[in-house]
């Protein structure tokens, strides 16, 4: 159970589910009930097809593509950072897409899972192990579709603001996961040399 709640805390960071709420809304606004429900259920089955499949296939691609877990984290964390500064500098990513295209990309993924999910997911497999990490992943996938139907109660109780506030605060926490990747991936790739 420990080994769970260690991998569930770093993959909800990942995640942000809270952080998703305003761009879902933004994403989906004007468009009625039955059309968002199915978003929802289209971006979170194609969510969990990348993450699982990437949790039982990830390494594998990488020893086809001669890819190590550091190289990895180096190029994943300097893609979350890079996200992450966007996201504190750069307010407001609303997209005009298509209903229909709108729940695999680009809620499902990257919104839902990205590199960062991606990426933490292949660490906390190796610190907590492939168990632990596809219940960590299932359950933050789950809380994602929980704010997803009740989003709009959700921003009445934080308000369009208090939304925002804290996505910019877990986009910090998502800068500073950035640099601990990256420093993890050198010192990996470091320690192979």
């Amino acid at each position: 159970m420990n080994d769970i709640l260690l991998a569930f805390i770093p993959i909800f960071v990942a995640v942000d589910p809270i952080g998703l709420l305003p761009l879902f809304v933004g994403l989906t606004q004007d468009i009625d009930l039955p059309t968002r429900r199915r978003i929802i259920f289209l971006s979170l089955l194609t969510a969990l097809c990348l993450a699982v499949g990437f949790i039982f296939l990830g390494k594998i691609v990488f020893q086809i593509l001669g890819i190590t877990v550091g190289d990895f984290m180096i190029a994943g964390g300097a893609i979350l950072f890079c996200i992450s500064v966007l996201d504190l500098l750069k307010p407001g990513k609303e997209r005009r897409i298509p209903p229909q295209e709108l729940g695999a990309v680009p809620i499902g993924t990257p919104l839902i899972v990205g590199p960062a999910v991606l990426t933490t997911s292949l660490m906390m497999i190796d610190a907590h192990g492939l168990f632990a990490t596809l219940i960590a992943v299932l359950a933050n996938i789950f809380l994602v579709g929980l704010v997803f139907f009740c989003a709009d109660g959700l921003i009445k109780i934080l308000g369009e603001a208090g939304a925002r506030v804290l996505s910019k605060v877990t986009s910090l926490l998502l800068a500073a996961i950035a640099v601990m990747m990256i420093r993890k991936g050198i010192l990996q790739v470091i320690g192979m040399v």
